[in-house]
C-alpha cells in the first residue's frame, strides 16, 4: 500500500492509490462526482493510478473522515463546507443563512479571488482545497408548516457540527441537534428532531420526504463541497500525475456542477410527485422576513469570519 506522504516511492508496477471516502449516496451530485472521477482517471491514467471510492459513510462516517484524511488512511474528500471551521473560520461564510440569492451568486463568489483564495487558506494545517462542488440550495424540512420565522419556535432541527448551523436555529428558537448524516431519517422517523436542512437530491436521496410532512422552498443556504486532498500526499506525487489528475478534476468539477442544478430539479419534481409532503413556496417577502429575522447571525460571525468577505460575497447577489 502507497505511503501518503511518498507517493513517487511506490514502485513501477504499484499503483499509485486514491481512496476517495464520502457519506452521501452515488446518486448525488457529490457519489456522481466520485464515479466520473475514478472512471476518467482509469480511462486516462490506465494503471498508474488506481481511485476507489466508498460512498455512504462505507469506510468513514461524518465524525471521523477528517481525521482519517490527516492521517493519511484516504486521499480525497468532498466535505460540506460546514466542516471546515476549526481549520479556517472564514469558510463559515458557506453557512450564513440568506446570504445567497441563488446558486449562480454562489459561482460568482466561488470564483471570485476572496472564493479561491479559500481553498489554499489550510495548506498548512494539511488540507488541501481543489475544488468547489455543488449539491445545492437548502430547503427546510419539518412535521410542521414553516411559512414565516415564528414557526420554526420550539421544534428540534437536525444541524451539521457547525457553529453557524447552530446558531442559525437558536436565532429562531429552534434547538439544533448535531447529529452525523447516517442517523438523520431514523431520528426524524422517531421524533429525535423534528426538522432538518437540505437540498432536494438529498430529501430524496435519503427519503427524508418520506418522514417529513412539509418541505418549505426557502433556499436559505447553500450545502456545497469542498474537493479536499492530503497535502503532502498532492505535494508528493509526481508533476505529471498532478497535472494530469488537475485537469480531469477540473473536468469532473465543472460536471457535477452542472449535473446538481439537473439532479435537484428531478428530485423536486419526484419528491411533488410523490405526495408524501407538502411543498411550501414562500412569495418574496416572505423569504425578506426569514432574511432579517437571521441576519442578527451574520453581525454575531463577522468577526470570525471578515466583513469585507461578506461584503464580497453580497456583491456576488447583485453582479449578474
Amino acid at each position: 500500500m502507497l505511503s501518503f506522504g511518498t507517493p513517487a516511492m511506490a514502485g513501477d508496477n504499484a499503483p499509485i492509490v486514491i481512496k476517495f471516502s464520502h457519506v452521501v449516496a452515488d446518486s448525488t451530485p457529490k457519489g456522481q462526482g466520485a464515479l466520473m472521477f475514478q472512471k476518467l482517471v482509469k480511462e486516462r491514467m490506465g494503471d498508474r493510478v488506481k481511485v476507489e471510492v466508498y460512498p455512504n459513510s462505507s469506510l468513514y462516517g461524518d465524525g471521523k473522515e477528517m481525521e482519517a484524511l490527516l492521517l493519511g488512511d484516504v486521499q480525497m474528500l468532498a466535505p460540506s463546507l460546514a466542516k471546515f471551521d476549526k481549520y479556517n473560520e472564514a469558510i463559515q461564510i458557506f453557512d450564513l443563512p440568506f446570504l445567497f440569492d441563488d446558486l449562480a451568486a454562489v459561482d460568482r463568489f466561488q470564483a471570485s479571488d476572496e472564493g479561491r483564495q479559500l481553498l489554499n487558506s489550510m495548506e498548512d494545517k494539511g488540507i488541501l482545497g481543489l475544488g468547489y462542488w455543488h449539491n445545492g440550495m437548502k430547503q427546510l424540512s419539518a412535521n410542521k408548516a414553516l411559512h414565516e420565522p415564528k414557526d420554526a419556535r420550539g421544534l428540534k432541527f437536525r444541524v451539521q457540527a457547525s457553529n453557524v448551523l447552530d446558531e442559525q436555529f437558536k436565532e429562531l428558537r429552534a434547538v439544533p441537534r448535531k447529529m452525523s448524516f447516517a442517523e438523520v431519517y431514523q431520528g426524524l422517523q422517531t421524533g429525535v428532531v423534528n426538522g432538518a436542512e437540505n437540498p432536494w437530491s438529498n430529501i430524496y436521496s435519503q427519503k427524508f420526504y418520506e418522514v417529513q410532512d412539509y418541505i418549505t422552498e426557502s433556499n436559505h443556504g447553500v450545502l456545497d463541497y469542498m474537493l479536499i486532498t492530503n497535502a503532502k500526499f498532492w505535494n508528493g506525487l509526481p508533476e505529471d500525475v498532478r497535472g494530469e489528475l488537475s485537469e480531469i478534476l477540473d473536468e469532473v468539477t465543472a460536471s457535477v456542477n452542472d449535473q446538481a442544478r439537473a439532479i435537484n430539479d428531478h428530485d423536486r419534481q419526484a419528491i411533488i410527485d410523490a405526495g408524501t409532503s407538502e411543498i411550501i413556496e414562500l412569495t418574496p417577502e416572505q423569504r425578506e422576513d426569514w432574511r432579517e429575522a437571521l441576519r442578527p447571525v451574520w453581525k454575531k460571525f463577522e468577526g470570525q469570519i471578515g466583513a469585507d468577505l461578506i461584503k464580497a460575497a453580497e456583491t456576488a447577489n447583485s453582479a449578474g
